[in-house]
């Protein structure tokens, strides 16, 4: 069972800071961590191995920063990682993204699943895994919660919905995209952390993976951001005094008063 994670690399905060100029993501000064539910796709790729068998292969985007991260997934378990580094994947909205890790997991040959994260922390768009499988004319389902079985070319899976979940069974090769609910991380073990100080990412260009630079980075990217802002919450408090029965008839007049005023 061969897999593939793909992972982001995301700031360690949960107040991202926007500049206004480039409308991009502040990172200098900003520790870059694994996209929290990234993790929950590589705890789950290892879990598959470890039952089937295989090979788990994880391959993220960016700069050459983001082999601390691939580093890391090689200390929790992962065979092998590949880096797509180059200056043409700069500004790669989600449709650049996933078409540029689409070429990479062409390179990398023979697989049966990859695994994403629902979402990243970041961009929260949730449109380069699904995006990923078309470009890759593979099937895939979104926000796995479990995986019931993978056997005879076939996975059937539970999907999280907002009344329940839905079973969704798919053909192999396929993609999925998994919440935090399907498990819980493991820590890497002193050996793994030892493996992953010696170990090596490879690290492709836009030209190891045969891409066309104009459907990379700011060049294929048709959406772009305009504007960004922090919304500005202006909220006005008043105590209401009184006992329990002057305060509520007090309220009252003054729903009423303020629906007066919507109408009019």
């Amino acid at each position: 069972m061969n897999i593939v994670v793909c992972i982001k690399q995301v700031p360690a905060t949960t107040e991202v800071k926007m500049n206004k100029e480039t409308n991009t993501i502040i990172r200098e000064g900003v520790e870059s961590i694994i996209n929290p539910f990234d993790m929950y796709a590589v705890e789950e790729s290892l879990r598959i191995r470890e039952k089937l068998g295989g090979k788990v292969t994880v391959i993220s985007m960016g700069p050459q920063a983001v082999c601390d991260s691939l580093k890391e997934t090689i200390g929790l378990g992962a065979d092998d990682t590949v880096l797509l580094s180059d200056r043409a994947f700069a500004g790669a909205d989600s449709l650049a993204t996933s078409y540029t890790l689409s070429m990479g997991i062409k390179k990398i040959g023979d697989f049966d699943l990859i695994i994403c994260g629902k979402q990243a922390t970041d961009g929260d768009t949730a449109q380069v895994g699904p995006s990923l499988a078309e470009k890759l004319g593979i099937p895939h389902t979104t926000y796995v919660r479990r995986i019931e079985e993978i056997k005879d070319g076939y996975i059937r899976c539970q999907r999280l919905t907002e009344d329940g979940y839905e079973v969704v069974e798919m053909p192999l090769p396929a993609m999925i995209t998994v919440v935090k609910e399907i498990n819980e991380p493991r820590l890497p073990s002193i050996k793994g952390m030892m493996r992953a100080k010696k170990a090596v990412v490879n690290i492709w260009s836009a030209d190891d993976i045969n891409a066309d630079k104009n459907l990379c980075g700011l060049k294929g990217s048709p959406t772009q951001v305009v504007k960004t802002f922090v919304p500005v919450h202006d909220v006005q408090s008043e105590m209401i005094e009184g006992t329990s029965e002057e305060q509520a008839q007090k309220l009252a007049d003054k729903l009423l008063n303020m629906q007066f005023m919507t109408c009019k």
